[in-house]
């Protein structure tokens, strides 16, 4: 049996059916109607937003606690957590290709909009096939747990201030080699017609760097979701949740991230752990809520030094 359908098979069809016409409700009346004419999101939209995923996030973390057990429960709140984490990451580098394409505020809902859709169906397709394999090949755990403390690691070290080059990503030099890019202004759309030509807009090139950057970040988002959980509803479930919560985390975060510098400390210190919880999984248990209690004091800690430590620039 193929993986994505042996883990399918865990719950029943009208559970994941359920989720994902929830998911398919919420998008459209965000797209079709919130947001049916582009305009600049602000910070009070913005955080009403961040606050009714994040309602929603953790009422779906109770069902799940409540019908399947505190154990799942817990688990599906330190996977989002993670996630959300993560998250901030994929938030610097949207700041960076909207400001290095100079997209109008007014269109980078949109783009984050169907950039996010093409998101959850990656994820999707990695976790399903993540938890198969894992079910299948346990020691491939160890692996995982290897490349997250390699990754916390090089995440802590000091390096000098990163860079992206959108104009270097290989799938966008592929895509003008194949396919016209209009230079005009886009105007919010994806593709435009010039003299009878079909041709993509900027602001599709915008949007392929998106998707492209987000499948790097998916690689180190399914090891830690799977050190989390090994249940692919929950697996999958707090992931979109997560992701969902993206676009209105970014436009939050956009202008202040500078205010949060200690978070990629603690986002480092939490992969480490997790990483060496998979990798001493044989000998040591440890269980969700002690990882549940690491994870939100080590988020907390990380804040809350932000906000009482100031740059020594700051001071001058």
């Amino acid at each position: 049996m193929l993986f994505p359908v042996a883990v399918m098979d865990a719950m029943p069809p009208w559970a994941w059916a359920a989720f994902f016409a929830f998911i398919i409700a919420m998008l459209a009346l965000d797209l079709g109607v919130l947001q049916r004419d582009s305009h600049v999101v602000g910070m009070k939209e913005a955080l009403a937003w961040c606050m009714v995923w994040g309602v929603l996030a953790f009422a779906f973390a109770g069902l799940v606690w409540r019908w399947r057990g505190a154990e799942l429960g817990q688990q599906f709140v330190a996977a989002y957590l993670i996630e959300l984490c993560l998250s901030v990451d994929n938030v610097f580098v949207f700041i960076l290709v909207f400001a290095f394409f100079r997209v109008d505020p007014r269109y980078q809902h949109r783009v984050l909009f169907w950039g996010i859709i093409g998101a959850v169906l990656m994820r999707a397709a990695f976790i399903l096939v993540g938890v198969g394999v894992i079910q299948r090949f346990h020691w491939v755990l160890y692996l995982f747990g290897l490349f997250l403390v390699y990754t916390g690691v090089k995440m802590a070290l000091p390096k000098p201030d990163e860079e992206i080059h959108p104009d270097r990503n290989i799938a966008v030099r592929m895509f003008r080699r194949f396919f016209p890019v209009a230079a005009l202004p886009e105007a919010g759309t994806f593709f435009v017609r010039e003299n009878g030509r079909r041709m993509a807009t900027p602001l599709f090139v915008v949007l392929l760097v998106i998707e492209t950057t987000d499948l790097v970040f998916a690689l180190d988002s399914l090891p830690a979701v799977l050190a989390i959980t090994k249940d692919g509803f929950v697996a999958l479930t707090s992931n979109i949740f997560a992701i969902l919560g993206l676009r209105s985390l970014y436009f939050a975060l956009n202008g202040v991230m500078q205010l949060f510098r200690y978070l990629k400390v603690g986002l480092a210190v939490i992969l480490v752990f997790i990483g060496v919880k998979m990798l001493i999984v044989h000998w040591v248990e440890i269980t969700t809520a002690t990882s549940l209690g690491v994870i939100g004091g080590v988020l907390s800690m990380s804040v809350l030094l932000s906000v009482l430590i100031k740059e020594p620039s700051s001071r001058a």
